[in-house]
């Protein structure tokens, strides 16, 4: 399986010459041996992201190099799931909640509670719920991509279940396969390493959260977006037609 260890506030997960597919700040397809949460201290404001984790990878004691991801969690919450062939460590704070209000008028009602939106122009605040997904099956780049899909349903259904929220505006996903290892050719919620997938997003998540807002720090799951901190609400009225018109 995928090695963890965490260090100077830095979550590195290892497995030599993984093939990862990241949504994090400079992501995309590579191969690394090993992937990175790390937790940034309150008002960060660092745009040189890819060289601040170099830092950190270096103060941590982690020379290898990999995708990355920042959040606002202290990672000492991470929490893992492993399952058949696969695991997934994830870390979860609902400090900036996002939300799909569904329904005539729910989104007004929203933005008259007093949401503090995101701007599109401003860098996002770092990730709250972060996910690191491995699998010892060989995965190529639509399997990959598959994969990180089931991964982020089920973080969303989780979330949803758990505090009322889709997710947060900055949720980042790094999924990872073993080139290695037995083929698979799909990876929907259907197969083997799909399932296996969304029921480790779901207890990792669950327990990463009890972790954060069960613990001694005393913090509380806002009660909706408007009484976050932080938030955003997706609105608008789009022109909804016939695809062939």
């Amino acid at each position: 399986m995928f090695e963890s260890e965490v260090a100077a506030d830095v979550l590195c997960v290892r497995r030599p010459d993984t093939r990862w597919l990241s949504t994090g700040f400079a992501g995309g397809y590579r191969r690394a041996d090993a992937a990175y949460n790390c937790t940034v201290p309150e008002g960060f404001d660092r745009t040189d992201l890819s060289a601040y984790v170099a830092e950190r990878r270096e103060r941590a004691g982690f020379p290898e190099t990999g995708p990355a991801m920042l959040t606002g969690v202290d990672v000492r919450h991470a929490r893992r799931a492993r399952l058949d062939s696969v695991e997934v460590v994830a870390t979860a704070g609902v400090s900036n909640p996002a939300e799909l209000p569904m329904g005539d008028g729910a989104a007004a009602e929203f933005r008259n509670g007093g949401v503090s939106s995101h701007s599109g122009d401003d860098p996002p605040r770092p990730g709250t719920v972060n996910l690191v997904v491995g699998t010892r099956r060989a995965l190529e780049k639509g399997a990959l991509a598959t994969l990180l899909a089931s991964a982020v349903e089920a973080k969303t259904a989780t979330l949803l279940a758990e505090t009322g929220f889709t997710g947060t505006t900055s949720d980042a996903v790094v999924v990872g396969s073993d080139p290695s290892g037995e083929p698979a050719a799909f990876a929907g919620s259907a197969t083997p390493v799909g399932r296996a997938v969304r029921v480790c997003v779901r207890d990792a998540v669950r327990a990463s959260l009890a972790a954060r807002y069960e613990g001694v720090d005393g913090a509380a799951v806002p009660e909706s977006v408007g009484s976050a901190e932080y938030g955003a609400v997706s609105d608008g009225e789009p022109t909804v037609s016939r695809a062939d018109r």
